[in-house]
Parts: structure tokens; sequence; C-alpha cells
């Protein structure tokens, strides 16, 4: 069993029940699933950049991306309706917390001038969301044979009503926010 998923059920899950005095162990909350999404705008005059942020994806997640597509077409960006512009995952199970085991003990500590992250991303519903600056923070991005310095958004979907069930949720599961 994955690291990260055996200390949320053995110590994550009895705190929050004493701590929000939950009446069943279903009712606490937990991580649904992990979307990755990495926009490339540069895609629309050059495919090869869309190629590359695809193969960074795979190896940072492990799971196959799926290519998004533009919904309207906006003549300022010079793009079409339709046109491939960025690729996400979906992670769920056991790559899900692999790959959450992975962003905070190895790639968040290598961000340069690290001082945690905000407690202030959260939806409102129980969802995080966390925006990465650069792929190399990923021990699986080799720097040589990168073309471009990308972005990520990271998406982290629970089953906690509200902002503070969640942030307990992901404290407890060694997120490392700011104080």
């Amino acid at each position: 069993m994955n690291r990260l998923k055996e200390r949320y059920y053995k110590e994550v899950v009895p705190t929050l029940k004493e701590k929000h005095k939950y009446k069943s162990l279903m009712a606490v909350p937990k991580i649904e699933k992990v979307i990755i999404n990495m926009g490339v705008g540069d895609a629309t005059i050059n495919s090869k950049m869309l190629e590359a942020a695809v193969n960074d994806l795979e190896a940072i997640t492990g799971a196959k991306p799926v290519t998004t597509k533009a919904k309207k077409s906006i003549a300022g960006f010079k793009l079409r309706e339709g046109a491939e512009i960025g690729c996400k995952v979906t992670l769920r199970g056991e790559n899900m917390f692999i790959f959450l085991d992975k962003l905070i003990n190895i790639a968040l500590p290598r961000v340069r001038d690290f001082r945690g992250i905000s407690p202030k991303s959260f939806d409102g519903r129980g969802n995080y969301t966390l925006g990465i600056k650069e792929q190399l923070i990923f021990s699986e991005i080799v720097y040589d044979n990168v073309l471009k310095i990308r972005g990520m958004d990271i998406v982290i979907v629970t089953t906690a009503n509200t902002n503070e069930e969640a942030l307990d949720l992901l404290s407890e599961l060694g997120f490392p926010f700011r104080k």
C-alpha cells in the first residue's frame, strides 16, 4: 500500500473523525481525484510544443494525457474553435496517492524560495487548486529535453463540504500550507 494512502487510513481518518465529530467513517472527507492541466498556447503555431507537453505530463503522472480543444475562436490569440491547445490527466485511486506523495515530499520542496502553499486557494466546496510555474520541479523531467518551461494547474477534488474540512484533510495529509 502507498505511504500516503496508509497514512490517510491509519492517522488522518481517526483524527478528523474526532475533531469534526463525524458519526460514521464514511462521513470523513477523502480525496476523490486529482486533475493536472497544462495549457499550451504555442500549440496553434507549433504542434511539437503540444507533443512535448503531453510527454512531460505523461512522465510526471504515469498516465496518458488527453488533449484539450479550444471551445471558441478568438482572433486576438489566433485561435480557432476545435484547435488543440492543452492536455490534462485525471488521476484516481492508487495513481492519485502516488502522485500526491511525490508532489508533497519531492516536488514542492524543490520550488525556489518555497514558503508553503496558499491556504486561500479553496473554491468554497472543499476543492483545492494549486498552480505550478515550471514542470522542472518534478524529478522525472530531464532538463536537457525540455523545449519550453511551462506551468500547470493541479486541482484536488475532495468530498469535504466546507473549506475548513478540506484544509484540515490536506494539512493532516502533509500538505505544506503557509502559516
